[in-house]
């Protein structure tokens, strides 16, 4: 059995691997990294084989590690990395191209709390097995402000300032912090995929593992990107986007981005109570000028670069056309009645 892990912003590590009444009989790691002494490989492979069959990746790279040297040096790869490998190969983990995905872009547009709610609903119905891996952009017309599932309301939004402009305040499921939202300013997509694509990850290296498509397509338009810090997605111009997360233990991963395409920063600064933090977060310090790293580095349409991630994602893994199933869209109806809508939830950190 083979199982491969490319590792965001390094290199591929691949192992093949025969297993012998529950444990690994061989053990071979290969791959485009550099590792010197070339007698670290064979030391590598020696530690893993005879390990269990079910090994978790804490005792495979905590394997890895015991057999390694000071002067031993990994560029590219880590132990960790070769534990997931293995996890991969014995079918304990899974890869991007162990899967199908579906691609969801409807032409019409849903509130942000009908937005929010489909992400539950869709992490929901991939745990319960009744949905595959599944890649949605998001459209909406009402303009928003989504915060965190642990922000303060009060903390982080001026209620009094978005009712006068007519802004939603939206509670979602994942953590992180508040997204400023106006129709055709931002693009935001979310990602469900099962627990299995991540398994051996930190939170931190499923951030940038699950993203790493997302560099690919900003690069296909022009923009120089990389990983900063947990969630943020940045450029040499400053913070293009950031993502945020909710696993359901045992089931799947809603992995969610909002990228700012041409933000409203004056708007932005009266909505979010820390708003002049975002703004030098994002490489600007003028609440006049608009936050537009994507439009301003592409020099393209909000929908030519959507339909540029969408192209960069289906090139890359294999993906088929999907839409939303009416008792879905049911089901995110009535969480908004009773969940999303609601000053309980929206207000539930006050």
């Amino acid at each position: 059995m083979r199982g491969e892990y490319k590792v965001p912003g390094g290199k591929l590590v691949a192992v093949d691997v025969e297993v012998t009444d529950g444990s690994l009989g061989r053990v071979a790691v290969s791959g485009d990294f550099f590792l010197e002494p070339d007698d670290a490989l064979s030391r590598i492979d020696a530690a893993l084989t005879g390990r269990p069959e079910d090994a978790s990746v804490a005792d495979l790279t905590a394997a890895v590690k015991a057999a390694l040297r000071p002067i031993d040096t990994l560029v590219g790869f880590t132990p960790e990395s070769v534990a997931v490998a293995v996890r991969r190969a014995v079918g304990r983990a899974t890869g991007w191209h162990d899967h199908t995905f579906e691609v969801i872009h409807e032409d019409v547009p849903r509130a942000p709390a009908v937005n929010a709610a489909l992400d539950q609903v869709l992490l929901e119905e991939l745990a319960a097995g009744r949905r595959g891996p599944t890649l949605r952009f998001w459209e909406w017309v009402e303009p928003a402000v989504i915060i965190g599932s642990f922000q303060s309301l009060r903390n982080e939004v001026d209620l009094e300032a978005a009712g006068e402009l007519g802004i939603d305040v939206v509670r979602r499921i994942s953590g992180g912090g508040a997204m400023f939202m106006e129709a055709g300013n931002c693009i935001t997509f979310s990602l469900v995929v099962p627990a299995s694509l991540v398994d051996g990850l930190t939170f931190e290296q499923s951030y940038a593992f699950l993203d790493d498509w997302v560099i690919g397509a900003l690069a296909d338009v022009g923009v120089r990107a990389s990983y900063s810090g947990l969630n943020d997605i940045a450029s040499p111009a400053g913070k293009i986007a950031g993502a945020a997360q909710k696993r359901v233990v045992g089931g799947g991963v809603l992995h969610h981005v909002t990228m700012a395409y041409d933000i409203d920063a004056e708007k932005m600064t009266r909505v979010l109570r820390v708003g002049r933090e975002k703004l030098s977060d994002k490489g600007t310090r003028s609440a006049a000028k608009r936050v537009d790293p994507v439009r301003s580095q592409t020099g393209r349409s909000r929908a030519e670069v959507i339909a540029a991630f969408d192209a960069h994602f289906r090139a890359r893994y294999g993906c088929v056309d999907g839409a939303l199933r009416p008792e879905e869209v049911a089901r995110a109806e009535e969480l908004v009645a009773t969940k999303f809508g609601t000053p309980e939830w929206t207000a539930r950190v006050p």
